[in-house]
């Protein structure tokens, strides 16, 4: 029941701005030339492979709280960047018209355990969402966890939580500052009140409960070095078994591959309680070993049911000794079959052959197989029976994104989510008994869905390629007068960008802004070819289908160089600093947020070891050849007119660290690129993007778009009107 905060004013859809022409931007003021802090060009000069490669901002990958030479450069760019980001004339008007976007009701997808729903909400504006339970579907909820009291500052943050499957313990996890690392707690949901048990250093895990309640698996690595807890390599994690009431200290290491320090492991209890699923890996590919311990035998040895790192195995559910897995074994597009645990050497059995559409993902719900399907990088869903037959599909509200259908299989009710990019997410309560949805959770907000416009184009990349892309803008902007646009593209890892609501994006479209999303290769949305046509030595697709996206835009006059910003984050920041220095001259302005920018030493510091099966190995002279060709710090081009350029980080990111993005913004500065404005913006106790508090997103993505809207023509302008009531989004 996604209910709204009612605002008092809300917009007259009549009264918004359109852009400023192409003509009125090219008569836009001339940059006036910015002076940067100075930071110190070191003499380090390494050889690989025979060709001699410069790093003189080596010493930026210090980490900032330990090192006073990179504090003082980082505090001298915020104060060059806070300085200009306060000229610009949009940055009040963005921030106040985000936070009232933001100020709506916002649920997550419930969890039922012992008859009760745990579901997350955040009331709009709160800092963190708090977690709830209701003891009845329709029952009042009752706050369980409330992390906004937990920080002064607000950016400690509750980053999971899995109640126990009688409802009585919620182990929860918190994240503190946006770092990857998790303490653990368990909560009692009785009284609303913490255990003492508390974990340290887990990180990438999940915690999975036993049946009986006694306890919770979970994953975590050994205790880092003194001052190395954000730089150091993740290696050697093991999964571990925690009793509730005891200390850390007492909890059993159940699996562990001391000899394979590199692999990963998620430890999930079998829905019948008797198997601990172990999932491993070595990198960011989806290939699997899969590894069983018989938790009815103390003792028992590991059993290998999956070996060789080859194909994706996942966990769907069990009944008995059927094990049911979707895999991309003989099927790029992916399958589900079954295998007998019972066998001593058990044959996958397909049950849900591949099909032209990318299975994206499964669940074992009310003796049903729901399965989420991407078509043209948009969800269906369709449901089977356990052997397979086809029974029907689920009626979505429209062309958007659709996730969620956890729970039991012999439980018929399930929850899912819907969103689109003018949709705000809302809860379904499913019954797969009838096969009908009906709202659970639906928002309120503060503008009409209605006056939004999303279609879906295909244009031809470099190499004639098809790739789609969506263009979404406010009904009656003229696109062939071209408007300031914002081009966003991720393009890897096998992750599909899909239809999503971001009441941030839409303080873009409400100026007469158009937002252009594009499904670029290196992703999943469609399978396992599309994601291998974009990575290792086929890297340069990714940025070829990205170039080839802005092209499509001017030639169909929706915008023009002079109008056209680019976004991306983290292997997205990568895309974009690559392809500014490809083609500068296609773009008006650039945002690259916490991007991988120095591709021969990403594989030094933390996660970034596992990126290599996207990216390659630096120390292997083929993949060295490719890394060198495209890595945004070192191809640099002096003497060309650069677009202008608002590198996001924060200095708490230990997933891609932010030396990354500090050497890069040292690297634009020292060249010779124009007098376009190359900042940084260097948020505090911030990571990567998960656990960022509201208000630092508010206060980031005005500044993020004022700049933008300096830079392609827009002409920011306050939304006028008031009206009476929210309108629902249908």
């Amino acid at each position: 029941m996604r209910r709204a905060i009612l605002l008092a004013s809300l917009f007259a859809t009549s009264m918004t701005p359109i852009a400023a022409t192409a003509q009125q931007q090219a008569s836009a003021p001339a940059a006036q030339p910015l002076t940067y802090p100075q930071a110190a060009r070191g003499d380090v000069v390494e050889e690989q492979f025979g060709e001699r490669i410069a790093d003189p901002y080596r010493w930026l990958e210090d980490d900032v709280r330990n090192a006073p030479a990179v504090r003082q450069w980082v505090t001298a760019e915020n104060e060059v960047t806070d300085a200009y980001l306060a000229t610009l004339p949009g940055r009040d008007l963005f921030r106040q018209r985000i936070t009232q976007l933001y100020d709506y009701e916002r649920f997550g997808t419930p969890e039922k355990k012992g008859g009760k729903y745990f579901y997350s909400r955040n009331d709009g504006l709160q800092n963190q969402s708090v977690l709830y339970v209701r003891d009845t579907l329709d029952g009042e909820g009752r706050i369980l966890i409330d992390p906004n009291g937990w920080s002064q500052d607000g950016a400690t943050a509750l980053a999971d939580a899995q109640p126990s499957e009688d409802g009585t313990h919620v182990a929860y996890a918190i994240q503190d500052g946006g770092s990857d690392w998790r303490t653990i707690k368990v909560l009692d949901v009785a009284t609303a009140r913490p255990l003492a048990d508390e974990i340290k250093w887990a990180k990438f895990t999940g915690l999975s409960w036993a049946k009986d309640g006694s306890g919770f698996y979970y994953s975590r690595f050994p205790q880092p070095a003194a001052g190395q807890e954000f730089q150091s390599l993740n290696e050697n994690q093991a999964i571990y078994f925690h009793r509730v009431g005891t200390t850390q200290d007492q909890d059993v290491q159940v699996y562990a591959t001391p000899d394979r320090p590199r692999l990963g492991h998620g430890g999930q209890v079998s829905d019948d309680g008797r198997w601990l699923v172990i999932t491993s890996s070595e990198g960011t590919d989806d290939r699997y070993e899969i590894t069983l311990v018989d938790l009815t035998q103390p003792g028992a040895r590991p059993r290998t049911l999956i070996p060789g790192l080859q194909n994706n195995w996942s966990y769907v559910g069990n009944e008995g000794s059927r094990f049911t897995f979707v895999t991309n074994k003989d099927a790029p597009r992916l399958r589900i079959v079954t295998l007998d645990v019972a066998e001593a050497n058990p044959q996958p059995v397909e049950i849900v052959a591949q099909d032209e559409a990318v299975l994206d993902g499964a669940s074992m719900v009310g003796g049903q197989i729901i399965t989420t399907y991407l078509v043209d990088a948009k969800t269906e869903v369709r449901r089977y029976s356990s052997q397979g037959q086809l029974v029907g599909r689920v009626e979505l509200p429209g062309i958007g994104s659709a996730g969620g259908f956890g729970g039991e299989n012999d439980d018929p009710e399930t929850f899912f989510s819907f969103t689109s990019f003018a949709t705000p997410t809302t809860i379904y309560r499913y019954d797969v008994r009838t096969g009908q949805a009906t709202p659970w959770a639906q928002p309120q907000v503060a503008f009409n869905p209605d006056d939004y416009e999303v279609s879906q184009r295909f244009y031809q990349s470099k190499d004639g390629t098809r790739v789609p892309m969506f263009v979404v803008h406010r009904r009656g902007v003229d696109l062939s007068r071209g408007a300031p646009t914002l081009l966003y593209g991720y393009g890897g890892f096998n992750i599909s960008m899909l239809p999503g609501f971001s009441a941030t994006r839409l303080a873009w479209l409400e100026q007469g802004g158009v937002l252009a999303v594009a499904n670029l290769r290196g992703g999943g949305e469609y399978g396992k070819a599309w994601h291998d046509a974009g990575r290792l030595a086929n890297k340069q697709n990714v940025f070829d289908d990205f170039i080839a996206a802005g092209e499509y835009l001017v030639r169909e006059g929706i915008t023009s160089p002079q109008q056209l910003a680019i976004q991306g984050g983290s292997n997205g920041g990568l895309l974009v600093g690559a392809v500014v220095n490809q083609r500068p001259d296609l773009f008006a302005a650039a945002l690259p947020a916490v991007g991988v920018m120095d591709m021969l030493r990403f594989n030094r510091f933390t996660a970034g070891r596992y990126w290599v099966d996207d990216y390659g190995y630096p120390d292997r002279e083929a993949d060295f050849r490719v890394l060198r060709s495209y890595s945004p710090y070192h191809n640099i081009r002096s003497g060309v007119q650069y677009p202008a350029i608002l590198v996001t980080t924060a200095d708490t990111d230990d997933r891609v660290v932010p030396g990354h993005s500090f050497k890069y913004t040292a690297a634009l500065q020292h060249a010779d690129i124009g007098d376009r404005p190359h900042l940084i913006r260097i948020e505090t106790r911030a990571g990567h993007g998960a656990g960022k508090p509201t208000d630092k997103i508010i206060e980031e993505a005005a500044d993020l778009w004022a700049f933008a809207a300096r830079w392609t023509g827009m002409d920011v302008r306050p939304v006028a009107g008031a009206a009476t009531a929210a309108s629902p989004a249908d």
